[in-house]
């Protein structure tokens, strides 16, 4: 085990297209939480005497919701509990606007050293329109004092196809993004979830999106932009200076274990799915009670761990190594496959090279097809 992924489920503003576990901050038990929280760690870790943990993630929900008494109380926590040296990748969610200096110096202090902002875009028509509550002039200000703390590794995420969105836009806003020079981009294109606003007015006829043309126009403009600033495409939707990879995302896509702590949370550990209840209230009552908050669990089979490992290792653009797909599992990636890679290779989704089976360009605008012609019987 290498990793921590840590959830706060709480936010301020509940995002039009958000489907992760979260819940309006007011009202909500934060600090009874937050307890329980540092108590499932405790569990979990009493398990693992022997685990040293290379990264940890802070995600949400909105993290820096917290007020400060609480942000430092989880902090401490982590630090005290999870066995982390402090020489890895730590990393916090926050959103522009909401982001104080105290609490970035608080961060800081203890030893959060990468921070990813919910930018989503650089035009305030649409940022209104997909239900965000900071404005461009907050991702300034936020940046700002984040690098005034002393944050260098900082990450941006940016969304396309968002309702009303014309490439012109898209243009402006990767414009705006690649000025600001920083080590680590994400972009993703909209997808709607059920149980979001935007899948309730779609369901309406109330949701004007681009077409998946101009959907696909942008997504070829992001990887050109991104290029052309000396960013390398290192994922589908991510993009790096060298040395600047998101090391804990890299962990989920080259397929191996973590932990997840947290109401929704969901771990890779000694090869069980496990997903936590969402629910905050079940969440602490399990935990109140001494159980662990567990929902299910899923023992892999052999071929949902072979499946998973080409799902994700597609995602990367170094692709899916042959030789380490046979250590680890015992089985020649080339004959298990050979359907499946022979057919995506025809129609010029999938490239072999050196010891990679990798996406082509033209097979990153259709991952998904690709990563189902994987599914073993």
């Amino acid at each position: 085990m290498k990793a921590a992924y840590i959830h706060i489920p709480f936010c301020e503003h509940i995002c039009y297209y958000c489907d992760f576990n979260k819940f309006l901050l007011n009202g909500q038990p934060v600090d009874e939480y937050i307890d329980m929280l540092l108590k499932e760690m405790k569990m979990k870790i009493s398990n693992a005497p022997k685990t040293e943990l290379s990264t940890i993630f802070v995600g949400g929900g909105t993290p820096t919701a917290l007020n400060e008494g609480q942000l430092q109380k989880l902090l401490e926590g982590i630090r005290a509990i999870l066995p982390y040296n402090g020489e890895g990748e730590f990393t916090f969610e926050a959103n522009p606007g909401e982001t104080s200096e105290e609490k970035l110096k608080l961060l800081f202090d203890y030893g959060v050293n990468r921070l990813s902002f919910g930018v989503q875009s650089f035009n305030d028509r649409l940022l209104e329109k997909i239900g965000r509550s900071h404005r461009v002039k907050d991702v300034f200000s936020t940046l700002n004092k984040a690098q005034k703390v002393g944050f260098e590794n900082i990450s941006i995420d940016l969304m396309f196809g968002l309702p009303t969105q014309t490439i012109e836009d898209f243009q402006e806003t990767l414009n705006i993004a690649m000025s600001l020079q920083l080590p680590h981009y994400s972009s993703y294109s909209l997808i709607i979830e059920p149980k979001t606003i935007f899948y309730h007015l779609m369901n309406k006829g109330k949701l004007p999106l681009p077409t998946e043309e101009v959907e696909a126009d942008m997504y070829q403009l992001l990887m050109m932009e991104m290029d052309k600033h000396g960013l390398n495409q290192y994922e589908i939707s991510n993009f790096a200076l060298p040395g600047y990879e998101s090391q804990h995302n890299l962990i989920y896509w080259n397929n191996e274990e973590y932990f997840g702590f947290g109401a929704g949370a969901h771990g890779y550990e000694n090869g069980i799915r496990v997903a936590n209840y969402g629910a905050v209230k079940k969440y602490i009552n399990m935990l109140k009670d001494h159980a662990l908050p567990i929902l299910e669990q899923h023992v892999e089979t052999k071929s949902e761990k072979m499946e998973e490992e080409m799902f994700l290792g597609l995602r990367k653009n170094e692709g899916v190594s042959i030789s380490h797909f046979r250590e680890k599992f015992h089985e020649d990636i080339i004959k298990l496959f050979a359907s499946s890679i022979q057919e995506m290779e025809r129609r010029g989704l999938l490239e072999r090279h050196g010891d990679f089976i990798r996406l082509t360009r033209e097979g990153r605008f259709l991952g998904n097809e690709v990563f189902e012609a994987f599914l073993l019987e």
